[in-house]
């Protein structure tokens, strides 16, 4: 039996980050209160890759834990009138749909089942232009996929769809869509539109809106039974944020900020609905637990989509050395050198060596020869286990290398790309006319633009910020007074930076240039770093360039996803007015 419909309010919850994000978080969700539509994200830009790995055994080239998760909850779902909107398909949502059929003819279940393909342009004739750095690649695509909007969803439950399953959309089309079916969105409800993308990208990513990760993770009750967020969006497109009564966890200004700054670049948030001005939301409490977001605003479109475009390059191998005791560079140079008088150093396609504070001395080769990168490379460190440095041991084994692909971003017209929607097999008729705008490229703060102004601080980056002489300052961490969150955003990362009050932010604007950062992260300083300001939400953006060099999947980085970057940043001293302390 059916739960009576709000129509003043859709509910939608997130009980998925990521592929392997918490099992029993479909039940939790489903179980722990009212929601209307349940959702899940199992797509990043290496889960592409993942997924090609696996259709190439022969394993299915969706997310399987999608389906366990399913098994939990299909009756109950079906029960309350609760859609179900995953892009879980990965590249292969035909075949998850028939997976998804097959789970509930096995529970005794008739869910009308739909799929969204179309995102697959594997094998079209691409200007394969990098949309990061300009370059042409010349490999073959190993995948090639589209990311697709909120309408095909939208489409697929307006004909009656109890379970939708897409291949590549927006993290954010999992709400944006069930926005559209219920509201009636059209394309130029740039304002809704640009709200529902706005708490797609809050609760995307799971716990992290709800305490996970969190900076301040101190002031966080239970975080070991955090709840999964909700998103109660309205028809303005203004939604509050909150989780279910009982669950660990703290939804906070706080919190909500520090996801909004996660993996974005500039104010201006692309995709294929709307462009949401990051720049013009709002936040504020709304009682225990929930907060409020509004004021976002839209702008039309552009007329490209993006394409994450996935090849294979080569083979890679890892050993990491510890270092102990005196003379640690010394040790590290003795390392080098005994292991590349046993196999050159340039005889391989690519070398990475790191030594890090703590005295680990991580190596990684990258080839195209399969065996050189492994046993070739591994057995030669072993070695040097007794004629190198002393104190010598290893945190890896000998072993064999193993593929590694990379992220390649492209954009095609989106006149191009034809989205398909089918229900239980039958298609279903999507409009694909809709009126596309010309957006310019955001512009970051170093460009002279407004940006800069609204943050009150020059558009240079001369090292302002600097306490006169007068003004008493304490020496202390910048965490003690900032939040900040990083990520990866192919092979670029992103650093966000928050404060609590307009007082600390004006202070944080003028110290924390893109010099100063670099002077604070030294391994910063050989890229280019763009600086964004959201003084709507007390908070500076950077993104640096080049960072994770090929993507996640070819990046030697030891955290190859730049997920400690900002809490890095909030560990170096810096010098702060006494009074904002």
């Amino acid at each position: 039996m059916s739960h009576p419909v709000d129509h003043s309010v859709l509910r939608v919850a997130n009980c998925s980050g990521f592929y392997g994000d918490r099992l029993s978080a479909a039940r939790e969700m489903v179980e722990g209160g009212p929601i209307d539509v349940l959702t899940g994200d199992w797509l990043a830009e290496l889960t592409m890759l993942i997924l090609a790995g696996n259709r190439l055994k022969g394993r299915p080239g969706y997310a399987p834990t999608f389906l366990r998760q399913l098994e939990d909850v299909l009756g109950a779902c079906l029960e309350r009138g609760i859609k179900i909107v995953s892009n879980a398909g990965g590249l292969d949502p035909a075949g998850c749909a028939d997976a998804v059929r097959e789970l509930a003819a096995r529970l005794g279940l008739s869910p009308r089942v739909a799929h969204v393909t179309g995102d697959d342009v594997t094998g079209r004739d691409l200007d394969l232009v990098n949309a990061d750095t300009g370059e042409r690649l010349t490999a073959t695509p190993l995948t090639a996929n589209a990311y697709l909007g909120g309408r095909p969803i939208a489409a697929a439950l307006s004909a009656g769809a109890d379970v939708v399953v897409t291949g590549r959309v927006t993290d954010a089309a999992l709400v944006t869509g069930p926005g559209i079916w219920r509201y009636g969105w059209g394309p130029a409800d740039l304002d809704p539109l640009a709200g529902s993308v706005v708490a797609g990208h809050i609760i995307e990513c799971g716990c992290q809106a709800t305490g996970g990760n969190y900076a301040f993770f101190q002031d966080v009750p239970d975080l070991a039974r955090c709840g999964f967020p909700i998103a109660e969006l309205h028809a303005d497109g203004s939604c509050v944020i909150t989780k279910h009564p009982g669950t660990g966890g703290l939804v906070s200004v706080g919190t909500v900020t520090a996801q909004l700054l996660y993996e974005i670049a500039g104010p201006r948030y692309p995709g294929p609905d709307v462009v949401a001005r990051f720049d013009t939301v709002a936040l504020s409490s709304d009682g225990p637990d929930r907060v409020r977001v509004t004021g976002a605003r839209g702008e039309p479109p552009p007329d490209t989509l993006k394409v994450a475009v996935n090849y294979l390059a080569g083979y890679r191998n890892t050993m990491t050395l510890v270092l102990t005791g005196l003379d640690i560079e010394d040790k590290a140079r003795v390392a080098e050198e005994t292991i590349w008088a046993r196999i050159p150093k340039d005889s391989f396609d690519q070398v990475d060596v790191t030594l890090t504070g703590h005295g680990l001395l991580r190596i990684t080769v990258m080839d195209a020869d399969q065996r050189k990168a492994g046993r070739a490379f591994s057995s030669a460190v072993v070695e040097t286990g007794l004629a190198g440095y002393p104190g010598f041991y290893g945190l890896t084994p000998p072993g064999p290398a193993s593929p590694y692909g990379v992220y390649w971003p492209v954009l095609v017209p989106a006149s191009e790309v034809r989205p398909e929607v089918y229900v239980d097999g039958e298609r279903v008729p999507l409009d694909a006319t809709e009126p596309r705008g010309d957006v310019s490229p955001p512009q970051p703060s170093g460009a002279a633009d407004d940006l800069a102004a609204t943050a009150g601080v020059t558009s240079g980056d001369a090292s302002g910020g600097d306490i006169p002489g007068s003004e008493a300052a304490v020496r202390m961490p910048l965490g003690r007074i900032a939040g900040a969150r990083s990520g990866d955003k192919g092979g670029n990362a992103n650093l966000g930076v928050w404060t609590t009050t307009p007082e600390r932010y004006t202070w944080l604007a003028a110290h924390l240039t893109t010099e100063r950062l670099k002077s604070l992260l030294p391994e910063l300083a050989p890229y280019r770093v763009d600086r964004y300001a959201l003084p709507n939400l007390n908070a500076l953006n950077f993104v640096i360039h080049g960072l994770l060099g090929r993507g996640v999947a070819a990046s030697p980085r030891m955290d190859p996803q730049a997920k400690a970057l900002g809490e890095e940043l909030r560990a170096c001293p810096v010098e702060v007015p006494a009074r904002l302390v």
